[in-house]
């Protein structure tokens, strides 16, 4: 097992289930210290101990609503003077969307944005000074393959994940000079309660796991392929199984791939 994670400062946000308990555990048993951040205090607890036990250098519990943008900076300042740096920030938490863009209400646009999108740039902005104080640091993004192309009943969802490839993009080409490094992790389905967590056009949650997903990668497996991508210093990595071709034929056959979406079954 490497090194290179150990005793490294790692905030990883929703780390309450899911692909962030599964990086939390990850990096837990790589000896980094760990600052965990999620809205269920009860499950990031759960995480927290689950990350002790399996060898953490050390786990700092910090509750996080990635809506409420106005208190991230008091946050960040109070977490800095805990831990004076962090090395690597792991920008997980969000939510998704199951619902035709007709039926989606635009308070539940904007909520999604709000949340990945908005929330996710706030906590960066918020602690990038103090990386570029240091002269060092890793901003890791999970965004999805919907930030690469676009899918039916996930619209507001693809476009969050859009605007953040658009974002840290830009950001890495001005940290470039800057020993600050930027990655994107773009997974496709991942076994999580994702889908029951999901937003439907009027803001309720879905409630049920749609069949896509139940069939998707294991967490686990993934956060091990994370944190290969994070060590290699990966720009960007794709995972999962054949949707991950997705990527490439909408680069090269456009056409075919956005005739072959409209059949895909998505849910």
């Amino acid at each position: 097992m490497s090194n290179f994670f150990k005793n490294k400062r790692v905030w990883v946000t929703g780390a309450s289930s899911g692909i962030g308990e599964a990086l939390a555990i990850a990096f837990a048993e790589r000896g980094a210290q760990l600052i965990l951040s999620a809205r269920n205090e009860v499950e990031i607890n759960r995480v927290s101990a689950a990350c002790s036990l399996a060898g953490a250098g050390a786990v700092l519990v910090q509750p996080l609503d990635l809506e409420r943008h106005d208190l991230i900076p008091g946050i960040v300042e109070s977490i800095l003077k805990k831990v004076g740096k962090v090395d690597i920030l792991v920008n997980n938490g969000g939510i998704s969307q199951r619902a035709l863009a007709k039926d989606t209400t635009l308070e539940v646009d904007k909520k999604l944005m709000a949340v990945n999108y908005f929330g996710t740039v706030a906590l960066t902005k918020s602690l990038l000074p103090n990386m570029l104080m240091h002269q060092l640091g890793h901003i890791v993004t999970v965004t999805s393959l919907t930030g690469k192309f676009g899918s039916p009943y996930r619209s507001s969802y693809a476009a969050s994940k859009h605007a953040l490839h658009g974002f840290f993009d830009s950001l890495r080409a001005e940290l470039a000079d800057a020993h600050i490094k930027v990655t994107l992790i773009c997974p496709g389905f991942v076994r999580t309660n994702v889908s029951k967590n999901a937003l439907t056009g009027d803001g309720a949650k879905l409630g049920t796991m749609d069949e896509a997903t139940d069939k998707g990668m294991e967490p686990a497996r993934l956060a091990y392929k994370v944190l290969q991508a994070i060590e290699q210093g990966k720009d960007e990595a794709y995972f999962g199984g054949k949707e991950g071709l997705g990527v490439y034929l909408k680069r090269f056959f456009p056409h075919y791939f956005s005739k072959l979406l409209r059949k895909a079954k998505v849910r």
